[in-house]
């Protein structure tokens, strides 16, 4: 019988199904060829030392949870080559568009995870991470699934083993009980900081923001919302 590690024990789902429709040929091209030369790869827990994944050794290393189809992702990468970017997303489809973001602008200072973001989070190094963005992660909204949000205590206590002291935390949702109980379980975790510092800030997406095309969509039930923190290990 398999033992129960980190990898495999038994977690609340966070996503439903991982892939759509069938890719095109040069989608599942790109997949085939490229992602092998960019993947994560799988290590014990605490193994994984990022900025060791790249040629060059990157300013800081930036991890997006959850990144979509990859144009926030791709986006940064694209403005800051300097800086090593981690990705995670269990959905192929959305690995597929951002490898051909990734093609088109020529990024050296991406590499991916197709799985589940908080299996890549327990392999990280300890103090590891300069910048984490989690960005509109599904909001599960019915009462009886909001166990299965990824901003809960216990996720916060995984981050902040991999976070730099200074290292910056943006959470942004368009469900309001989202982001008030987002705000309020980071707020109770007490090693986090929140920069605003006007009641607007949350409602204006930061300065460095790319927009995404989920966020584009509208479809929660309030405006997005932008919580940015800096991790100050004060806990």
């Amino acid at each position: 019988m398999r033992a129960m590690t980190p990898d495999n024990r038994q977690r609340h789902r966070l996503y439903g199904r991982s892939a759509g429709k069938p890719l095109s040929a040069r989608a599942a091209g790109r997949v085939e060829d490229m992602l092998p030369a960019i993947a994560i790869p799988e290590t014990a827990p605490g193994a994984l030392a990022p900025a060791a994944l790249f040629d060059t050794d990157p300013r800081e290393v930036w991890l997006e949870i959850g990144f979509g189809g990859g144009e926030h992702l791709a986006g940064q990468a694209a403005l800051h080559r300097d800086i090593g970017f981690l990705g995670a997303e269990p959905f192929l489809d959305g690995v597929a568009k951002v490898l051909a973001d990734i093609e088109r602008e020529g990024l050296t200072n991406v590499r991916l995870r197709r799985g589940d973001a908080r299996l890549l989070v327990e392999q990280l190094a300890p103090r590891s991470i300069d910048r984490v963005f989690i960005l509109f992660p599904d909001p599960w909204p019915k009462t009886r699934h909001r166990k299965r949000r990824l901003i809960q205590p216990e996720f916060l206590d995984a981050l902040s083993r991999i976070l730099k002291p200074g290292a910056r935390l943006r959470f942004a949702t368009d469900w309001a009980d989202y982001a008030n109980r987002a705000l309020a379980d980071v707020g109770r975790d007490g090693r986090f900081a929140w920069t605003a510092e006007a009641p607007g800030d949350w409602r204006n997406p930061p300065a460095d923001h790319v927009p995404t095309r989920y966020q584009e969509k509208r479809l929660g039930d309030c405006a997005p919302v932008f919580l940015d923190f800096v991790f100050e290990e004060t806990a």
